[in-house]
């Protein structure tokens, strides 16, 4: 009996400790959902203002943009994150985004706000727009 207790507490640990590994940082002041850049896989702007960043393919975080750029709209536009330091990403102080254009252009986009989406938010989100 002892010996089947053990056994079904290992494995309870170690399928917390998976659950935990694959869900990615946590802010440690407020408890709010973090990101490694590593997890974010796709990202759409439905305007000037806001990106929606896909992350490991079923979490959407909605990014406000401070000043925004008209080259989010452009469809062979892309965005490059530098990372320095941790690359965990819990405020929108962790994101320091540029959109460069074909041509090379670069601007820097600042983020003014991170929210992560609810399931039931990002199926609000009109299809084209979903980062998936």
């Amino acid at each position: 009996m002892t010996k089947l207790l053990l056994a079904a507490l290992a494995a309870t640990v170690a399928a917390s400790a998976a659950a935990g590994a694959q869900a990615g940082p946590r802010h440690a002041q407020n408890d709010t959902p973090c990101f490694f850049i590593s997890q974010w896989e796709g990202w759409k702007a439905p305007d000037d203002h806001t990106l929606y960043l896909g992350v490991n393919y079923h979490e959407v975080y909605k990014v406000g943009l401070a000043g925004g750029s008209s080259i989010l709209q452009d469809p062979e536009a892309h965005i490059v994150s530098i990372t320095q330091g941790p690359d965990s990403v819990c405020n929108p102080l962790d994101l320091q985004l540029s959109i460069v254009e074909p041509y090379g252009i670069r601007e820097p986009l600042i983020a003014k706000s991170l929210v992560k989406l609810t399931p039931e938010e990002v199926k609000a989100i009109p299809p084209k727009y979903r980062p998936y």
